[in-house]
């Protein structure tokens, strides 16, 4: 069993090639040092009283997985990005925030068209997530919105993590169908 000073000795000798590995895989300093302090945390919660000896295999795979999860969602945020393009301003010079769009900063939140338009969006989105089948829906909900890793989302559903990544993927096609039928352009 290890003491909180050998964890923390560990994690101090291992945060700046930590760093160094993910600023390469990522590309981007903030990105990194997020995904660093995610694992030296997951590290220290979950595996923290684990003998001092296992630390540097256990937090070696808990950055990779740590890079990865951060292209998944990356992967799944730009196939959502693309489907509420009908958001975007139109002005490929300036940078695009849906987040900031959806809360009414990024464009014209006072031109009654573009909000009508957005609502109404928004309204397809919504009621497409509703007609999936449940397991489906919990899937992709958990997954791409709350973001949780398949682990912890096959955890939360208590299914296998080849469940999960199935009806993800079942759930991704029957969305993109269910709006590209009522006109939403992906």
């Amino acid at each position: 069993m290890a003491t909180s000073k050998e964890l923390s000795d560990f994690l101090a000798q291992v945060e700046r090639r930590a760093f160094k590995q993910a600023a390469y895989a990522v590309r981007d300093d903030h990105t990194a040092l997020d995904i660093v302090q995610d694992a030296m945390m997951r590290l220290a919660e979950k595996y923290g009283t684990r003998p001092a000896t296992e630390f540097p295999m256990l937090f070696q795979r808990i950055l990779q997985n740590a890079i990865l999860d951060h292209f998944r969602r990356n992967k799944v945020r730009s196939l959502w990005t693309t489907l509420f393009s009908s958001f975007s301003s139109g002005d490929d010079d300036e940078e695009y925030d849906l987040l900031e769009t959806l809360a009414g900063e990024g464009a014209k939140a006072d031109d009654p068209e573009v909000t009508l338009d957005r609502a109404q969006t928004m309204k397809l989105i919504e009621t497409a997530i509703s007609r999936l089948p449940s397991r489906q829906r919990e899937a992709f909900v958990l997954r791409y919105w709350q973001e949780l890793d398949v682990a912890e989302t096959a955890n939360i559903m208590g299914c296998s993590q080849g469940s999960v990544k199935t009806h993800c993927s079942r759930a991704v096609h029957t969305l993109s169908a269910l709006l590209q039928a009522k006109g939403v352009q992906l």
